[in-house]
């Protein structure tokens, strides 16, 4: 038998270079590519720093052994490194290759679904099934090293600052409204569930009345909730508390964090970040997490469109709607197909269509009967040039803004740039909204957001009215980040449950314990918590998270990999307590 060798990695792939030229090395990969020309085998040999080419000519002593070696196959190659003839610039290794002199085969490999280089082809099913080949690719590789840095620069940026990472539970009570939570039950008290956190929220607070000041964690958290692109149900997040701060000071360090974070792909982040207040954020750009590298912005054309003397207007802006527009430059050339599709996206928002208006060569046009004249004198009163196309909405002002939003997202793609870096600040968010569906009220952020102090008077008879200290990061219109400053008085924080319509035995059930650790001397404190799989998507230019978790859940929240969720044993079921109601 012959002598096993003893494994020992020297170099990777991708970083053998000139300086190794005329050593023999020992290198380890996968097989991404196998060619014969004229007697002589190569071999491009992969593993996570990238491709080695591997020479094997007519002087190798085991030339059989070639027709074992399929795509992905594992192999040991020892040889000398020489100077290619040829180099490939695109490769690190390019200037060099290894002529084999021995080849050992770890692992062979089935025919593989897909070969890994090529997977933007491939279906998401097909890959998610798939993963561990999937992960093989480069990109994917450089993804999951860039994810590990910006951990370790994270955990390394928040010690430095004087956070301390500390654990929270993964089983913990459910929440009041329940719906979102993932539920464990429990085998010892039948009947009874733990819930998989949404966010260490009321723990994080604990330990600032714990004494700690300063904790950051990062964190998993789960929803049991429909997916999209920067979704999923179980996610990352760097989690902070602090405590005797202002939302500046915690700006100030999520600033700089996230400038470093960034400067790991050779960003430079501009500080500080621009801060709006959410209500201004709507009328400009009619959404709390508006992409800033689109240049337009929203106004309102209310007062103009109430001389025009059109039945149509007059008759919204009686019922109290706002007339909401958008100048789109050098639009004015848009052909009737490209205004008709306009029209139909927001008809399909569920708007009431869009009149445009426009200056032709012979006057000027609109989809609305309105005198040249007025039109006329829209365009210069408002500085419109001659080439623009005006669009207006007419409809409940949160309608007409949010329509005028989207149609502002969809005609301003062509700015939005993945190099370009656009952060802002949402601030001042209200505190409620008005739960229709449960005819209540709601809390915009979470029941423990602090009010502005001087808002707290208008809790009995405006509560509509009263603004959060509350704060959202967004980024080129994804919002990375959420916080508050947190109530840290029992009795407002009971105040603010029970204005949620929670029973007074709800409240002690599922809050008891704390507000028990409320009487005992909470400081002020604030946090935030950062989406770090939507930051990392973000860094590496990924259109979803799931470019950059490991085994992310498909869009119906599926493991494809493991078949989960999945079926069990009515054992397990009987053990737990548990029937299943078809």
């Amino acid at each position: 038998m012959a002598e096993k060798k003893l494994l020992k990695r020297q170099w990777y792939c991708g970083a053998v270079g000139e300086a190794q030229v005329g050593s023999t090395i020992t290198v380890y990969g996968w097989v991404n590519t196998k060619r014969e020309l004229g007697g002589v085998t190569f071999i491009d040999l992969r593993d996570r720093e990238g491709l080695l080419q591997i020479v094997v000519n007519e002087a190798f002593a085991e030339p059989g052994r070639l027709k074992e070696i399929g795509k992905e196959t594992v192999l040991a190659v020892s040889g000398r490194v020489v100077k290619r003839a040829r180099p490939n610039p695109e490769l690190a290794s390019g200037q060099v290759e290894v002529i084999a002199e021995s080849i050992d085969i770890l692992a062979a490999s089935a025919v593989p679904p897909f070969v890994p280089e090529n997977h933007a082809g491939v279906s998401e099913e097909l890959r998610f099934k798939h993963r561990y080949i999937d992960l093989r690719n480069l990109d994917m590789q450089r993804n999951f090293k860039l994810r590990s840095k910006a951990n370790l620069l994270a955990r390394n940026f928040l010690d430095r600052e004087g956070f301390l990472d500390i654990e929270t539970p993964m089983l913990t009570n459910a929440t009041p409204e329940g719906a979102r939570d993932y539920l464990v039950p429990s085998r010892i008290y039948k009947g009874r569930m733990f819930a998989l956190p949404q966010s260490p929220q009321q723990f994080k607070q604990l330990l600032m009345v714990s004494g700690f000041e300063r904790y950051y964690q990062i964190t998993r958290c789960f929803r049991d909730e429909d997916l999209r692109a920067d979704r999923q149900p179980e996610f990352t997040q760097i989690d902070i508390e602090m405590s005797f701060a202002e939302s500046h000071e915690l700006f100030v360090i999520i600033e700089r964090l996230v400038r470093d974070l960034f400067a790991l792909r050779g960003f430079e982040v501009v500080l500080p970040f621009r801060r709006l207040p959410y209500q201004e954020a709507l009328a400009t750009y009619g959404s709390d997490k508006p992409d800033l590298r689109i240049p337009y912005t929203i106004k309102d054309f209310s007062a103009d469109a109430a001389a025009w003397g059109s039945e149509l207007l007059n008759a919204a802006l009686a019922q109290g709607a706002k007339v909401k527009g958008l100048v789109i430059p050098a639009a004015g050339s848009f052909s009737r197909k490209q205004l008709d599709e306009i029209n139909d996206a927001a008809r399909k928002l569920g708007g009431k269509g869009v009149i445009w208006m426009k200056k032709a060569e012979d006057g000027f046009k609109s989809s609305l009967k309105v005198p040249p004249a007025a039109m006329a004198a829209l365009f210069e009163k408002h500085k419109i040039a001659s080439d623009a196309l005006v669009l207006l909405i007419a409809d409940a002002e949160p309608q007409a803004l949010f329509l005028a939003g989207k149609l502002r997202e969809l005609l301003g793609k062509e700015f939005q740039d993945k190099k370009k870096l656009e952060f802002l600040w949402v601030t001042d968010f209200p505190l409620f909204f008005y739960n229709e569906e449960e005819k209540r009220l709601d809390s915009n952020h979470h029941p423990f957001t602090a009010p502005r102090p001087e808002d707290i008077p208008l809790l009995a008879s405006e509560p509509l009215q009263v603004k959060a200290i509350a704060y959202d990061l967004v980024l080129n219109g994804i919002e990375i980040g959420g916080g508050s400053q947190r109530i840290h008085d029992i009795a407002l924080q009971k105040r603010i449950f029970q204005m949620l319509n929670l029973a007074e035995g709800e409240i002690e059930e599922k809050f008891g314990f704390f507000l028990s650790a409320l009487t005992f001397g909470a400081p002020p404190h604030l946090g935030i918590a950062l989406g770090f799989d939507r930051l990392l998507m973000l860094l590496t230019g990924e259109e979803s998270i799931r470019e950059v978790i490991a085994f992310p859940k498909t869009t119906s929240s599926l493991c494809l990999l493991t078949g989960s969720p999945s079926a069990v044993s009515q054992r397990q079921l009987d053990e737990l307590g548990i029937a299943i109601k078809k």
